[in-house]
């Protein structure tokens, strides 16, 4: 016990630390120390103190170089870096690109009326309009089918999951406006790589610091390009920013890219983008607290629930049909993911969850593998009669459930056939049972709470885990509010509010009595004793 304890306090610990650490990394991230002695030779100024005319030229070209020819796309004469704007333009591809070739945007920040190739002063940047992915499979309805002209085009769209080129629909560029002084001893190493100097008299001069946001990069916003896409729109966005926001963003864009050299497709880059894309930047320090409680909460719930299950003997008072439930929908969930081709960081703990699941259905049921051979036999073990009551009770809330559960899922499931369209048969039926696992899900909790209204107990229950993870639904809670998630998914939070609360009632109304006997022979004063005597 002391043991356990010790483990248990040794990681909270770890959190904390991780935690203050973090925070220590983010403020020297967003905090830059500044020049004192502005008339010091190791002061590097800003060009744009001097409030210089600029003009903003955007190219395109075949290379990053520029090699092979460049096409002017747009441009602003009166460029005012304090003023944003949003720009829709079309652009012309070329041939190469249209034949699944790639195409750069070359962004110029120069001195009004002389030619960005040939102006000393200015910056500029190369950003990559169009991509790589596999394209998504055409869904088409099950019922009606599709004629051979479909059919034919359905194969020239999708030849097989060769990546195809995609053009990026958003272009988003950013300058720091604020009039900062490096100090050159303490210059970071992250805005060293963008920032330009020159010599001016004794001094030394920084140009505007420019930065192409990748991280608005989005998989929502490509468009696939085939050898008919003559013009393509383009939305160019641009805004000032500050220059912690400027280093902290240059962090996460590094960040996200050393994942894709790791294997991480753009599908699966694309999860982390949305996270601090599209929230706030106070809403993404207030996730990135919530997160690391999460995952605290997860790791804490996760080993009070393996040693729970790893030393259960007896399932007197535990609901057997929902285990076997919760085994069925996260298996079910995790093919759903795999289906939809979603990102690895989602997928790889769905996969993990599931063998947990599986490994609890052993436990539940009693199930011993014997193998003859290569050829496996499945045993199971005999209940006592405790555990044929706890049964009884279980399979009465289960008939009580079916006659609700079943018409609402067939129902749902023939409705989707008829009025919505899925890539095959296989992804009709996975649907139907993630949208009944999502939907109707949380109905296979209320077993167990049968179960323990008849027999008037509670002290079977894991309640360690049982609380860590009522503080991670609570938590899920904060996250359907500042993370963009499905509608299902974020009333499913709120759903699984109202069971444990319940349970949480029912832990009141039958309370644990320590200093007797239990129903299930188990005095909570004799076990201390009785491990003593062990030891």
């Amino acid at each position: 016990m002391f043991l356990k304890s010790s483990f248990t306090t040794l990681i909270v610990g770890v959190f904390v630390v991780y935690v203050l650490h973090t925070c220590w990394v983010m403020y020297g991230i967003v905090y830059t120390k500044p020049c004192d002695n502005p008339k010091s030779t190791n002061c590097i100024t800003p060009f744009l103190a001097s409030n210089p005319k600029l003009q903003l030229s955007i190219y395109t070209s075949l290379r990053p170089n520029a090699e092979g020819g460049h096409t002017l796309i747009h441009k602003e004469e009166d460029f005012d870096i304090d003023k944003k704007f949003e720009r829709m333009i079309n652009v012309s591809l070329p041939k190469k690109t249209r034949n699944n070739g790639t195409l750069y945007a070359l962004i110029f920040v120069h001195q009004v009326g002389v030619n960005p190739w040939q102006d000393h002063r200015q910056v500029h940047l190369v950003a990559q309009l169009t991509t790589y992915m596999v394209p998504k499979p055409p869904e088409i309805s099950l019922i009606a089918g599709e004629d051979q002209t479909q059919q034919k085009k359905r194969a020239s769209a999708n030849p097989g999951d060769h990546p195809v080129a995609h053009w990026r629909s958003r272009l988003t560029f950013n300058i720091v406006g604020d009039h900062f002084i490096f100090d050159r001893e303490y210059l970071p190493s992250d805005v060293h790589r963008y920032l330009r100097v020159f010599q001016n008299g004794k001094k030394m001069v920084y140009l505007p610091l420019l930065f192409v946001d990748e991280l608005s990069n989005r998989v929502k916003d490509l468009m696939e390009i085939n050898s008919t896409s003559a013009e393509l729109p383009l939305t160019l966005t641009y805004d000032s920013i500050s220059l912690g926001r400027l280093r902290f963003w240059i962090h996460m864009q590094d960040a996200v890219y050393s994942l894709q050299q790791f294997g991480f497709t753009e599908k699966d880059a694309d999860e982390i983008k949305g996270i601090f894309v599209d929230t706030n930047l106070y809403f993404l320090a207030l996730t990135f607290f919530v997160a690391a409680f999460h995952l605290l909460f997860d790791f804490l719930a996760f080993k009070n629930d393996i040693s729970f299950w790893k030393q259960k003997k007896s399932m007197v008072g535990m609901s057997s049909k929902a285990v076997l439930w919760r085994c069925f929908s996260t298996i079910v969930i995790f093919l759903y993911l795999f289906d939809e081709q979603t990102s690895l960081l989602v997928l790889i703990p769905a996969g993990i969850g599931s063998i947990i699941e599986v490994w609890k259905v052993k436990k539940a049921f009693k199930i011993q593998v014997c193998w003859k051979g290569a050829k496996p036999t499945f045993l199971f073990g005999k209940l006592d009669e405790s555990e044929k009551r706890t049964e009884e009770y279980d399979t009465l809330a289960m008939k009580y459930l079916s006659y609700l559960l079943y018409p609402l899922c067939i129902g749902g499931a023939v409705y989707a056939l008829v009025f919505l369209r899925y890539k095959s048969w296989y992804s009709w039926v996975i649907n139907s049972l993630v949208n009944g696992v999502y939907a109707f899900g949380f109905l296979f909790m209320l077993p167990q709470l049968f179960v323990n209204y008849k027999l008037k107990s509670v002290a079977h229950l894991p309640w360690k885990a049982f609380m860590y993870k009522a503080f991670n639904t609570f938590i899920d809670d904060v996250f359907a509010f500042i993370i963009t998630m499905p509608t299902s998914h974020r009333l499913a939070c709120f759903r699984d509010d109202v069971v444990f609360l319940i349970y949480l009632y029912q832990r009141w109304l039958y309370p644990v009595d320590k200093t007797r006997v239990n129903e299930y022979g188990v005095s909570y004063d004799e076990e201390p004793k009785r491990k003593s005597h062990k030891d």
